[in-house]
């Protein structure tokens, strides 16, 4: 761990771990925990478990673009050591029935998707699965909520909104970031948000913050809004939603805006016809479908910190049955608790 960020010293995560549980009152005990183990600002999840009190805390990995297995389970026990949980996190590389039957908490995360109809015939009917993410962001190969309904398995969302979690607050800075390594400085820049989901007011509010002329709609447009010309556009569209253009209008839109830069966010979108057109899109790599374009942890550790710990927290409300609705926490997706 000692090729990171500097904001990302180990040190320093532990702070901003005990800084969450205590903001979110994150209490686990008595509960076990079914999650992933990963690299970076994600190396946390697992310890998160640990040091809010889990009974037993499962991890599953696997190698990826993002490190090895070896990295991970290295980056993990560092982390746990350092936070005096050396041996409270068990790192696994495969979802067993052993496994899966005994966690009273299973996350959405990575390694642990997808939640399908085998998986969920695995678990204990007290068993609840939290998405780590808002509940409109729910990707359908992400969980089979018809297996969840039919066994009577409950799913929650976070409220990232929530003034102890307040993951929002980090959209606009991600959203910059984006822009800047595409090349558009943001301030003084114009920008098109093409935006249908909740980002919206975040990412207009810090956008604007940040010095940039921003006009915001939900599709693009025939006539340019009050004939600017723009030099990005930010596109931030729901998981049910995909930008797609003709080839004539995407060309209209190339000489309309010359040099314009399409950023994509998160949403899905037609990359082929903006390059065929002379568009650029940021970022060079395509996000798999309804994932963002730029990660929470480019920024820094704290966006991911607040997540994970929300979610755990949407957990451990789900798994002791408490009304999410007094807590504000939580969203429910499946089935509403009474």
């Amino acid at each position: 761990m000692s090729m990171v960020r500097p904001g990302f010293d180990p040190r320093r995560l532990v702070k901003l771990m005990n800084e969450a549980i205590n903001r979110c009152k994150l209490d686990l005990r008595e509960l076990t925990v079914l999650t992933e183990a990963a690299t970076g600002a994600y190396s946390v999840t697992p310890v998160l478990c640990a040091m809010a009190g889990a009974k037993k805390v499962f991890a599953i990995t696997a190698s990826s673009r993002f490190g090895t297995v070896e990295e991970v389970v290295r980056q993990t026990k560092a982390l746990a050591q350092l936070a005096g949980l050396a041996n409270h996190v068990s790192i696994i590389t495969e979802k067993s029935k052993e496994v899966v039957e005994r966690a009273d908490i299973v996350t959405n995360s990575g390694h642990v998707r997808p939640i399908d109809e085998t998986m969920i015939g695995w678990m204990k009917p007290s068993a609840v699965i939290s998405l780590m993410y808002e509940a409109w962001e729910l990707r359908a190969s992400d969980v089979d909520l018809e297996a969840c309904r039919r066994r009577n398995i409950m799913v929650g969302g976070i409220n990232e909104r929530h003034v102890s979690i307040d993951v929002f607050s980090y959209l606009s800075l991600m959203a910059s970031k984006l822009l800047m390594d595409a090349g558009v400085a943001v301030s003084l820049s114009n920008i098109l948000l093409i935006c249908d989901c909740p980002f919206r007011e975040s990412l207009e509010r810090g956008l604007i913050r940040a010095g940039a002329s921003v006009d915001t709609v939900e599709d693009l447009p025939q006539d340019t809004p009050n004939g600017t010309a723009y030099d990005a556009m930010l596109v931030a569209l729901g998981p049910q939603s995909k930008l797609e253009l003709s080839p004539e209008k995407c060309k209209v839109l190339a000489d309309r805006w010359p040099g314009v830069v399409v950023a994509q966010f998160i949403g899905d979108i037609d990359r082929t016809t903006f390059r065929n057109a002379g568009i650029s899109v940021w970022p060079p790599e395509a996000p798999s479908p309804g994932h963002m374009g730029i990660l929470p942890s480019d920024i820094g550790p704290e966006p991911i910190i607040r997540l994970q710990a929300g979610g755990l927290k949407v957990g451990e409300l789900l798994a002791r049955r408490s009304s999410c609705s007094e807590e504000e926490f939580c969203e429910y997706v499946q089935p509403i608790f009474a």
